[in-house]
C-alpha cells in the first residue's frame, strides 16, 4: 500500500486534506504520516492539535509515494518554511506532490509549478511569488493533475482527495461514487 505524507504548519486549513487523509486510510489502508517542521506539534485553524509522525525534513523520500503540502495561514507570511529541498526532493525521486490553496504558493516558490498545468487560489495569488508558471495556470473549480504534480484550490478538498488517489492508482467505483455524493450536494445548493 501506498504512503502519503502531509506537510502540516501552524495555521494549517484542516478541511483541506482531512478528505483525502481519512479516505486513504479508512477505506483503502494507506499509511498515512503527519509531517511538521522540525517535528514539533501544530494548530489548525480550527483548533485541532497535531502531532507529528515526524519532522518533514527528516522523511525518507523512499518511504513514501506522495507529499501533501497542505494549506494555511503561515504560507503568506515571512515566517513560511522553506520546502524547495524537500518538495524538489520528492519530484526528483518521482513521487508524487500535491499542494491545496495555499500549499501551491509553496510549490510555485520551490520552481516545480514553472513548467507545469496548475491551478490554486487565484493566479494574481500565485504570481506574488515571483515564480515563472503564470502561463501554465488555469482557472478551474477541481484539481488539476500534470504529471506527478497536483494542484487546488481551497474550495476542492474532495477533487483534490480523488486526483490524488488516483495518481495512486487506487481510483474504483467506490471513490468515484463518494465523489459523486459531494457533487451532487453542490449541485443541489
Amino acid at each position: 500500500m501506498p504512503t502519503i505524507a502531509t506537510y502540516y504548519t501552524q495555521g494549517f486549513a484542516d478541511w483541506e486534506t482531512t478528505f483525502l487523509n481519512a479516505v486513504a486510510r479508512g477505506f483503502y489502508g494507506v499509511t498515512t504520516l503527519a509531517a511538521t517542521p522540525d517535528g514539533a506539534p501544530v494548530t489548525s485553524m480550527g483548533g485541532l492539535v497535531v502531532t507529528p509522525d515526524c519532522a518533514a525534513e527528516a522523511l525518507d523520500m523512499d518511504a513514501i509515494d506522495a507529499l501533501v503540502i497542505c494549506g494555511g495561514t503561515i504560507w503568506v507570511t515571512p515566517q513560511a518554511p522553506d520546502i524547495a529541498a524537500l518538495a524538489q526532493a520528492a519530484h526528483r525521486a518521482g513521487k508524487l506532490v500535491a499542494g491545496i490553496c495555499d500549499g501551491t504558493l509553496a510549490l510555485a516558490r520551490t520552481g516545480l509549478l514553472d513548467n507545469v498545468a496548475h491551478t490554486g487560489s487565484g493566479k494574481e495569488h500565485l504570481a506574488t511569488t515571483g515564480y515563472g508558471g503564470t502561463a501554465l495556470y488555469r482557472e478551474a473549480p477541481g484539481a488539476v493533475a500534470d504529471g506527478s504534480i497536483i494542484t487546488a484550490a481551497s474550495t476542492a478538498p474532495v477533487d483534490f482527495m480523488v486526483n490524488v488517489l488516483e495518481a495512486l492508482n487506487l481510483g474504483d467505483a467506490q471513490l468515484r461514487h463518494y465523489a459523486g455524493l459531494h457533487a451532487a450536494q453542490h449541485r443541489a445548493a
